[in-house]
């Protein structure tokens, strides 16, 4: 594509956004950044840009003058995407995108790109190290925290990019087309943004919109929704499932991982010999080997570099111990689904803090998910009465309220006894008591090291 002088209109001041107007500068197009927040600070949006901007900046009101003067629109993956304003430049056949697509056109090489509610960040980064460690080039990009946009131009033909999508990046792909995809599973999430469960699932499932039988797309056999994407997914399809032997797939047998081809098993590793824990993070690697192997890595190097691999920040990451407490940060925990399966991985007597922003989630399947596992339930954040309701429903009263995070830390410090564990899983999104899930993870391991200071 020409971006020479294209008049570009970028939606959105965060991190995509100014990963985007920075591309975009650099391959010659004119961006305009955007943002309907009137408190957005132009100043202080302009000293990010790590070697200034030329881009001219609009808060609250988007001009008639530098609207119809536009060719392209970017929109960030927080702006979504049928808006009215979105809607408006799509009826003059303005075409939509978002950044992903944006970097894609820009990029070059081969794209692994990994899809799915939960385990995206621990798939990708697994995924992401066994490229680097094989490939001359690599790069890790997407929803992992390292924008694509950044990263396209140094991109060579044979460099692979191991990209996490999430959904809301997905709504604005057109050509964006991976060598193998992945969609790990799909569970109720970002309802206040999708609707409807077969908008959301739909959505993820586009990950594989350009895809075609000499590609793949790694899927999950016990998850519903993939299961029944199988039958009209464009690409390959290769299975992993945790509950049961598959005649062609990787599979969990007791203690080993297996592959199979045609009934014709091989052990792959004992699940012993890895450094994550749950089963959940057995799908998670199970799903790197496929997309690995898929790509065509040799399966001795796969092997080796997923025995070496330690668990990311954020995602049921060990902090300390103190008086024999462990304290773990499952930050990254902003849905049920990945709160059950946090409280299932965990091998000791455990209180949890929870509650957040509000998705329009239930919480009843967290809660029974408990058992006689979770000691103590302590809430906080925008949802602490919704799920405090929910849990006395289900005859659960060890409930305690907190205003803050560290009323929570101290709250659980008080409350824990030695052979216990603590866990940070909140089963809601971050957002109206922290910009993200990465600061609210930080500020519990800052607090918990301050307990043990102390």
């Amino acid at each position: 594509m020409n971006w020479k002088g294209k008049k570009v209109l970028v939606v959105g001041c965060g991190i995509s956004g100014i990963g985007a107007t920075e591309l975009l500068e650099k391959v010659g197009a004119s961006p305009v950044l955007f943002d309907e927040n009137i408190k957005v600070d132009v100043e202080n949006v302009k000293n990010r840009f790590a070697n200034g901007t030329k881009a001219e900046i609009i808060t609250g009101q988007l001009p008639k003058e530098v609207e119809d003067g536009i060719e392209m629109v970017v929109l960030s993956p927080g702006v979504p995407s049928d808006t009215v304003f979105a809607d408006s430049f799509r009826k003059r056949n303005i075409p939509v995108i978002g950044e992903i697509e944006l970097a894609y056109l820009c990029g070059k090489g081969s794209v692994l790109a990994i899809t799915g509610t939960n385990g995206k960040t621990t798939t990708t980064a697994l995924t992401g190290k066994i490229m680097q460690e094989y490939f001359a080039s690599s790069y890790i990009v997407g929803n992992i925290g390292n924008p694509y946009t950044s990263a396209a131009l140094e991109m060579q033909d044979d460099t692979v990019t191991v990209a996490e999508i999430s959904s809301f990046q997905l709504e604005t792909i057109k050509k964006f087309h991976p060598k193998v995809s992945a969609v790990l599973n799909i569970t109720p999430d970002h309802l206040d943004r999708h609707h409807t469960m077969e908008n959301y699932a739909k959505t993820k499932q586009d990950i594989t919109m350009n895809q075609t039988k000499e590609d793949i797309c790694v899927l999950n056999y016990e998850d519903s929704y993939t299961e029944e994407f199988a039958v009209k997914c464009p690409a390959k399809v290769v299975y992993f499932s945790s509950a049961r032997k598959l005649q062609n797939g990787y599979f969990l047998d007791g203690e080993d991982i297996k592959y199979s081809q045609n009934g014709e098993e091989v052990i792959l590793l004992n699940i012993h010999e890895m450094r994550l824990l749950g089963i959940h993070n057995v799908e998670n690697v199970m799903a790197a080997i496929a997309i690995s192997e898929g790509f065509g890595v040799p399966r001795e190097h796969v092997i080796k570099v997923v025995k070496n691999f330690a668990a990311v920040e954020h995602r049921i990451e060990y902090v300390t111990t103190i008086n024999d407490v462990d304290y773990y940060n499952d930050s990254k925990g902003t849905n049920t689904d990945a709160a059950i399966k946090a409280v299932q991985a965990m091998n000791r007597p455990t209180i949890v803090i929870g509650g957040g922003y509000d998705k329009d989630s239930q919480y009843d399947e967290w809660i029974e998910s408990f058992g006689d596992k979770v000691k103590w339930l302590v809430l906080l954040g925008q949802t602490k009465e919704k799920i405090a309701a929910c849990a006395k429903a289900h005859g659960y009263e060890h409930v305690v309220m907190v205003e803050t995070l560290e009323e929570a830390v101290n709250e659980c410090y008080k409350l824990a006894e030695a052979g216990s564990a603590v866990l940070l899983s909140p089963a809601c999104a971050s957002w109206g008591m922290f910009p993200n899930y990465e600061v609210r993870g930080r500020m519990f391991k800052e607090l918990v090291h301050k307990l043990k200071e102390s």
